[in-house]
């Protein structure tokens, strides 16, 4: 008894054991074909453009697939998809697709990782490879996926691939994205989406030949895009304003000349001007910003006057007309509202500007009259009436 005990039990070789079939239901939902198959069964009774029957269909689907299984393994197009969109391309039309998928994703939040992360990118690397017709669709799709607040402009980075880019097959797509954003959206909103996504520099998705900034303010304003090239614009000036003024500093440090300093930001003007007003505007920041304020607030007025007075020599350049010498009262007098040391110094300020040939008595009557910025529009325009600056002649 021992002994057969211990012998070994008698095995089935061979034979196939059969698997319980809802552990066999459980493995085949997750094959692709399969998982694609039952998706499309949910999907093919749904009368074309029925969006509302497409969502309620889907949602169905989700509780009992798993969306994250699906894989696209070359299968036919499914009965939902954006392809299907009227031709010529809608914004409206395509809107009505992104709409199925925003209530799907709300439904289901772990599809919008995806999407975001995984989809989007990947389709947009490769967009090159669809028809003229298709990459429009995608491309407007994309624009009201990013409106809708369902994926981040992160993905666009996908779009500056060397092969997109030369081609112009970036600067074409990301010109359809933000058209179809700005359908419900504003460029603020687009603005801050962009920079939320990393996107910092327009100029990568152009070729190198199309990157300066006048070439792209050229583009989107052909392309009906007028909100973007003034964004663009208003950017890239801030960007050389920032430049100039810490150039400004950088120069007064050094103890550099004034002629020097004129004659270092006309350099700066050849290779990449600013527009008149915007540049006397900086050139009073920079300047003044050099200043070292004294704690005694009875020696401000004073300092200020003095300290202008040399400054006017690097100013008075570059007042070219009326426009540029309202502009330079305007800055002069909101510094002068905002910091209260020289408050009080304002109208003689602006006679020394007038004595020093940077402002007109022209300039000053317009502001006088109503050129004037609201910030301490109570007060200056009566302490500094023209007859009171105009007294006197010019030094």
């Amino acid at each position: 008894m021992s002994q057969q005990s211990a012998a070994s039990k008698p095995s089935l070789q061979g034979v196939r054991i059969k698997a319980r079939k809802g552990a066999v239901k459980a493995h085949a939902k997750h094959e692709p074909s399969v998982f694609r198959d039952q998706l499309y069964k949910h999907l093919e009774t749904v009368p074309a453009n029925d969006f509302d029957a497409f969502t309620n269909k889907l949602v169905q689907a989700g509780s009992t697939l798993e969306f994250l299984n699906y894989l696209d393994d070359g299968a036919p197009p499914s009965p939902f998809s954006i392809f299907h969109a009227k031709e010529p391309v809608e914004v409206a039309d395509v809107k009505q697709y992104i709409e199925v998928l925003n209530k799907l994703i709300r439904r289901y939040k772990y599809l919008q990782r995806p999407l975001e992360q995984t989809s989007l990118p990947s389709l947009l690397q490769y967009i090159n490879r669809w028809s003229d017709v298709r990459r429009e669709k995608l491309a407007v799709a994309t624009g009201l996926i990013l409106s809708q607040g369902l994926a981040s402009t992160s993905c666009l980075q996908s779009l500056t691939k060397d092969h997109l880019i030369k081609n112009d097959v970036s600067a074409t797509v990301i010109t359809l994205i933000f058209r179809a954003y700005l359908v419900d959206q504003t460029m603020d909103h687009l603005a801050g989406a962009l920079k939320r996504g990393g996107i910092k520099d327009l100029s990568a998705f152009f070729p190198a030949n199309k990157r300066d900034d006048k070439a792209l303010e050229e583009h989107f304003r052909k392309e009906g895009l007028p909100q973007v090239a003034d964004w663009w614009t208003k950017r890239q000036f801030a960007s050389l304003k920032d430049g100039i003024i810490k150039a400004l500093r950088e120069m007064l440090e050094r103890g550099d000349s004034y002629d020097d300093i004129v004659a270092a930001i006309k350099s700066r003007q050849e290779e990449q001007p600013l527009p008149d007003v915007e540049l006397v505007q900086c050139i009073w920041q920079g300047l003044i910003a050099s200043v070292e304020w004294s704690a005694r607030q009875d020696q401000n007025e004073a300092l200020a006057l003095r300290e202008i007075g040399a400054f006017a020599d690097v100013i008075q350049p570059f007042c070219n007309g009326a426009k540029t010498e309202v502009a330079l009262i305007n800055i002069v007098q909101v510094y002068c509202y905002e910091d209260t040391r020289i408050i009080k110094a304002f109208p003689q300020i602006l006679k020394v500007l007038y004595n020093k040939d940077c402002i007109s008595d022209q300039a000053i009557i317009y502001w006088h009259q109503k050129g004037s910025k609201p910030q301490g529009r109570q007060h200056f325009p009566g302490d500094a009436a023209p007859r009171q600056i105009l007294a006197g002649t010019r030094q």
